[in-house]
């Protein structure tokens, strides 16, 4: 089946995670594209094919290799962000893109002015959406190349290599990908995520993460009696905002910078507020961020009196590049697999997180791939076919580096 195919079979499932469900998978209508992939990976000669009860799908490409190496696994994930309705999708291809402005809708426009990626896929054949959703590639791309890559296994059984362990999982767009991952069940020695962006791209380092939340109680009393005692909550929440560097923002940062980013902000004059995401790639960096919002905290009490601003901090993830870093052979073999299949290596920081830095900490140390995708988690979603299948053909390279037994 061509990729583009098999792509788009799987984003007509619409897969959004919730992130304020309670169950595992967050929403039934993952287990639908789940039911398909399981029944697809069985045709393809995968064995133990299962599904666990918390959604996430388990499978080999069984060795046909005498001499067992280590053992590779290739991972993607199966929902869509909450940021943007996935369903009813309507996918637009464009055939031998010319450089051009590409319309969505009447109202909305790809333009390379704005995307500079499309600049350099003139000539490619591009899936867009039509403006009403998002596409999905983040990352049924991902499954698409993996399971393409199976075919491509099953077609030529001359092709020598040790076992492939695969895995699709649930909710990694909200945070919860590998929260009931198996790795011993999984069974392999280091894996990849195929979740990035560019084709050729090869990410071993991401954000330390965490989550904040102020909350401000103020002191409501009226308006026309108030002087010397009134505390206006949402004032003093505003006030804590400004405390912060003004530069560090996801706007103003890129590539090694971290941030603050306000996500929301609400309240009134009796309580208000703050949450916030913090991320840096630098751990000493990172903790100093966390050590700035604890001082902001302090000073807020000493000037509004103790209890008005109470801040709580929750970790979130941390930078694989502590693991990866052991065994680089990973980011190596990768290089050359796309040397090998004529495409740039990109060795790029993530500025976020996936699947793979949980994974990692978890012992099963998992850099990350790119698909050919851009501008995930919204309309202007976009991706390249040929981007697709080089990815393939850079997997298959990758294979073979795991085809004997390493020696480092």
């Amino acid at each position: 089946m061509k990729i583009e195919n098999r792509f788009l079979k799987y984003i007509s499932f619409n897969t959004q995670s919730d992130p304020y469900s309670t169950t595992s998978p967050s929403s039934k209508n993952q287990l639908e594209l789940a039911e398909f992939l399981i029944e697809e990976m069985r045709i393809l000669g995968l064995e133990n094919v299962h599904m666990s009860e918390f959604g996430v799908i388990y499978g080999t490409i069984p060795s046909n290799n005498n001499h067992q190496g280590d053992v590779i696994g290739l991972i993607a994930h199966m929902d869509t962000s909450p940021d943007a309705s996935g369903e009813n999708v309507h996918p637009q291809i464009i055939r031998n893109y010319d450089g051009s402005r590409i319309s969505l809708n009447e109202d909305m426009v790809l333009d390379p002015q704005e995307f500079p990626d499309l600049n350099e896929v003139i000539g490619h054949d591009i899936i867009t959406t039509d403006g009403t959703t998002l596409l999905g590639a983040d990352d049924k791309a991902g499954i698409a190349i993996i399971m393409s890559l199976a075919e491509y296994m099953y077609k030529h059984p001359e092709f020598k290599h040790n076992d492939i362990q695969i895995a699709f999982t649930p909710d990694e767009e909200i945070g919860m990908g590998t929260e009931h991952f198996d790795v011993e069940r999984f069974g392999a020695d280091y894996a990849y995520t195929v979740d990035g962006n560019t084709e050729g791209e090869i990410q071993y380092e991401n954000f330390n993460a965490a989550k904040a939340e102020y909350v401000v109680k103020g002191f409501n009393v009226h308006p026309g009696s108030s002087k010397d005692t009134m505390i206006n909550a949402s004032l003093v929440a505003m006030e804590i905002n400004n405390c912060l560097p003004a530069m560090e923002i996801p706007r103003e940062t890129e590539n090694y910078e971290g941030f603050y980013h306000l996500i929301s902000m609400s309240g009134d004059v009796a309580e208000a507020h703050l949450n916030y995401i913090i991320r840096d790639h630098d751990a000493s960096l990172f903790e100093a961020k966390k050590a700035t919002l604890c001082h902001i905290e302090k000073i807020m009490n000493e000037k509004w009196g103790a209890g008005t601003v109470q801040l709580t901090i929750t970790d979130q993830y941390r930078n694989m590049a502590e693991i990866i870093k052991k065994c680089m052979f990973l980011i190596e073999n990768a290089v050359k697999a796309c040397k090998n299949t004529n495409i740039p290596p990109l060795i790029l920081p993530i500025r976020g997180g996936t699947d793979g830095c949980m994974l990692s900490y978890m012992g099963l140390p998992c850099p990350n791939l790119g698909t050919g995708g851009h501008a995930y988690h919204g309309p202007y979603e976009h991706i390249t076919i040929e981007g697709m299948d080089k990815t393939v053909d850079m997997l298959v390279e990758l294979v073979k580096t795991f085809s004997k037994p390493i020696i480092n």
